[in-house]
């Protein structure tokens, strides 16, 4: 699949590790980056479509919310693991859970965009627990000049492998495509039950927040990984 996420906020926490951990399948490692483990709440509009042809409106275009770790895998490889995904299309939904196996939810959201100021709502539908939500405003600020993303805020951004697991293992989807164009961001209004829905505790202190108007991402068909 081809597609475009756009209008995108990177809002991070970080973890002790252990906390992390024990949320995860058999075979992968958290990832520890600055002695700790993070975990992201990423909200956007997805935009998908097949790799020959155009997007259908009615079906293709709408809003999701994932919310992400960072992992090895037993063969050396990194990527993201995702402890849960929310987004507004029940056919999406359907599709990522038996074709990737996906922890995918549908919800009912919105994103809207006034000036500077983007927010994003979600109120969860199917499956449970229903009515796990989440509401995030963020103020858009000046874009990153080049080679200003430090090492942190580079290894959080910067991921071209998702993870998922089955009863055959573990499976690894590559998503190509350019680095984030990432912009600062000051979150404005923070309101998430999405995080703490995964089994996290609340997170604490504030977070790590970069916004990006959107790159295009090629999704390639998930495949096995090596144990060793």
């Amino acid at each position: 699949m081809v597609h475009r996420w756009d209008q995108l906020t990177f809002l991070h926490w970080s973890y002790d590790p252990d906390v992390v951990q024990r949320l995860l399948p058999p075979g992968l490692r958290v990832e520890v980056i600055e002695d700790r483990a993070w975990v992201g709440l990423v909200p956007f509009r997805m935009v998908a479509r097949p790799p020959r042809g155009p997007a259908l409106p009615w079906l293709s275009r709408f809003p999701e919310t994932n919310v992400r770790t960072y992992v090895t895998a037993p063969d050396g490889t990194t990527g993201v693991w995702f402890l849960s995904l929310e987004a507004a299309r029940l056919a999406a939904v359907v599709t990522a859970r038996t074709t990737y196996r996906l922890p995918y939810f549908w919800a009912a959201m919105e994103v809207a965009r006034s000036g500077p100021v983007i927010t994003y709502a979600s109120r969860r539908r199917w499956p449970g627990p229903r009515g796990a939500s989440s509401a995030v405003s963020v103020r858009i600020g000046r874009p990153y000049a080049a080679d200003e993303a430090s090492q942190l805020e580079h290894a959080l951004t910067a991921r071209w492998r998702l993870y998922s697991h089955q009863r055959s293992g573990l499976w690894a989807a590559l998503a190509d495509h350019a680095p984030w164009p990432l912009h600062h961001a000051e979150v404005l209004h923070l309101d998430d039950g999405l995080v703490t829905a995964t089994g996290l505790p609340t997170p604490e202190g504030e977070p790590l927040v970069h916004w990006s108007p959107g790159v295009e991402v090629r999704i390639g068909a998930p495949h096995r990984v090596a144990c060793g």
